[in-house]
């Protein structure tokens, strides 16, 4: 009994030491401490913690997940070829310059708009008196009447039948020059007596022309009052686009019988000299000072643009400020013709082989690929705006272009480098950034992309009548095909024996650096 007892009383403590422990744990449960018999309202409240936390990590997740498509969508839609897409993008965004930076996505070679150096009050603009002086060439004279000794040739043409001496004549420079400028009497391009009389008031103007019903006229914007009384607004149409801008814009009738819509005055050309409309486009824009040769100043903007910008700044900016008579902004992508030409046979701009011809002539006659070492900030520009001084020697290069844009192909990029070649140093222009070209104006698309069938050929066998032409585009019907594939009062030095041989006359090679071209 003895040796029992201490053993019964350590019992005892052991068993009340495990039950005071077991109380303990108890309350400790309860109180969310250990793990244990938990009761039924704190189960709830755990599972509801667990529930909210999951909830939280799966919108956490989802918002990332939506933030890394938008931003891939956005990137991918700024480099889409669809234009759809390509619209959406805002190429100056916060988040495209991060991904640039961080090495994401690639920098853009090319600004596509920047600030254009303009003065800020059209008002305060001095204008300066008087005209450049004419210094190489001083008086130009226009061959006027076309006499005929062949009788293959067909008479009276536009453009006139300018042989391969008189085209190599016309590069001599003199101070006296009578050269081919268009407007070869009977040869088409003729405007009526009302337009005559209103344009010869003009000395300021600004032109543009639509054919073939391509385009609708787009008023300027950002008139100043002083641009509104000093500028005539002269938009150049034929007869068929007169009928097109009636049916879908008010023109309004003055009591002289002039056509006008907005700020522009309709010029109708009768008789277009052409058969083919880009062709016919080239009278107003190339030698805007024959068709209007009491202008002194003049800018031209092609039909489909919307000007943004007050022509009295574009003036002082482009010309008077550092006394300039012609201006015309670079090609956004070609530097060379060659380049250009390539460009224009994928994109359908005119029969390959014979955009071939052409730049096989050139090649023949010296016409190098543009390098960094050529004096020019580039062979090729964008023709949609031109800025000039009609001076002497401004309106013989203007006159030169246009010649060849008459007997080659109507792609006036690809001569326009060719004539400048021929020059030489002797005809200053300001070849002014793409980037400011393209703050200038708002471009509109066309009312179709191509103007005649001719612009499907692709080979010499089809021009011939004997191939079918297959991958015809959207707008074959509509295109003209008055005359077949084949044009027949432009671009015939392209059908004139040659006087060379050209068989061995090779390209160069082309390095496309963009879609576009």
């Amino acid at each position: 009994m003895e040796k029992d007892s201490p053993r019964s009383v350590s019992f005892r403590t052991h068993r009340r030491g495990e039950r005071s422990g077991l109380s303990v744990l108890g309350r400790d449960v309860e109180g969310g401490i250990f793990p244990g018999k938990v009761a039924p309202d704190s189960a709830i409240k755990i599972v509801c913690k667990k529930g909210v936390i999951r909830l939280l990590l799966v919108g956490v997740i989802l918002w990332v997940v939506l933030i890394l498509l938008a931003t891939l969508f956005h990137v991918w839609s700024c480099h889409s070829s669809i234009s759809i897409l390509s619209a959406m993008c805002n190429k100056n965004s916060t988040v495209l310059d991060m991904l640039r930076n961080m090495g994401f996505v690639a920098k853009p070679q090319l600004q596509h708009r920047c600030p254009i150096p303009v003065a800020n009050d059209p008002d305060k603009i001095v204008i300066p008196e008087g005209r450049t002086p004419d210094k190489i060439v001083k008086k130009l004279i226009y061959v006027e009447d076309q006499v005929v000794n062949d009788k293959t040739q067909s008479s009276p043409l536009f453009g006139g039948h300018e042989s391969w001496s008189q085209r190599e004549e016309s590069f001599k420079l003199k101070p006296t020059m009578k050269v081919h400028c268009g407007f070869i009497r009977n040869g088409g391009g003729d405007m009526i007596p009302v337009d005559i009389e209103y344009a010869e008031k003009c000395r300021f103007m600004v032109a543009s022309g639509i054919f073939d019903g391509y385009d609708i006229p787009h008023q300027p914007s950002n008139l100043s009052p002083r641009s509104k009384k000093l500028f005539c607004f002269l938009m150049v149409v034929d007869e068929t686009s007169l009928e097109f801008i009636k049916g879908n814009v008010t023109i309004r009738e003055d009591n002289n019988g002039g056509k006008w819509v907005g700020v522009w005055r309709l010029i109708l050309l009768k008789h277009p000299p052409y058969d083919e409309p880009r062709r016919n486009g080239k009278v107003p824009k190339i030698i805007t000072h024959r068709l209007f040769p009491k202008a002194q100043y003049s800018i031209w903007i092609d039909g489909k643009m919307e000007l943004m910008v007050d022509p009295l700044l574009i003036l002082e900016r482009y010309l008077w400020r550092e006394k300039n008579t012609f201006a015309i902004s670079q090609h956004k992508h070609s530097h060379s013709i060659y380049e250009e030409a390539d460009a224009n046979k994928r994109r359908k701009r005119y029969a390959r082989p014979l955009i071939d011809l052409h730049m096989k002539i050139y090649r023949y006659e010296g016409m190098e690929p543009w390098s960094p070492q050529k004096k020019t900030v580039s062979d090729v520009p964008e023709g949609a705006i031109i800025i000039r001084e009609h001076t002497a020697m401004s309106n013989l290069f203007s006159c030169l272009w246009f010649n060849e844009v008459d007997l080659f192909t109507p792609r006036d990029q690809l001569s326009f480098g060719y004539v400048l070649y021929r020059l030489g140093d002797a005809f200053k222009f300001f070849m002014f950034p793409n980037c400011e070209y393209n703050s200038l104006f708002i471009l509109h698309p066309h009312i179709r992309e191509h103007s005649s069938r001719i612009e499907w050929v692709t080979s010499w066998s089809q021009l011939k009548g004997n191939g079918t032409i297959k991958d015809r585009g959207k707008d074959w019907d509509q295109a003209n095909a008055k005359n077949g594939l084949v044009e027949s009062r432009g671009g015939l030095g392209l059908w004139t024996p040659y006087p060379a041989n050209l068989d061995s006359v090779v390209l160069p090679k082309v390095e496309r650096t963009s879609k576009a071209g």
